[in-house]
């Protein structure tokens, strides 16, 4: 029977730990891999703010060049006469 609880008593001093420091590691994990997959979506919508703003700005300037061409076409015209 000593020999049996001596088993019991290093396996609950060895394998107790070791199993609990495993399921802590698998547990952060778990949070790092939720935590990256937030900053993945973060920085996903950051980019299409970016892209949503470049696409504005090209609009704008090509408004601004239709109405720069107007411009100078009707000073070309005033010119020639």
């Amino acid at each position: 029977m000593i020999a049996s609880d001596q088993l019991v008593t290093a396996l609950a001093t060895g394998a107790l730990p070791t199993f609990a420091v495993l399921v802590g590691i698998l547990i952060n994990n778990q949070r790092l891999n939720d935590f990256a997959r937030a900053v993945d979506v973060r920085f996903a919508d950051t980019n299409r703010h970016i892209d949503d703003g470049k696409e504005l700005l090209r609009a704008e300037m090509f408004r601004m060049e239709q109405v720069i061409d107007a411009r100078l076409k009707h000073l070309e015209e005033y010119l020639q006469r």
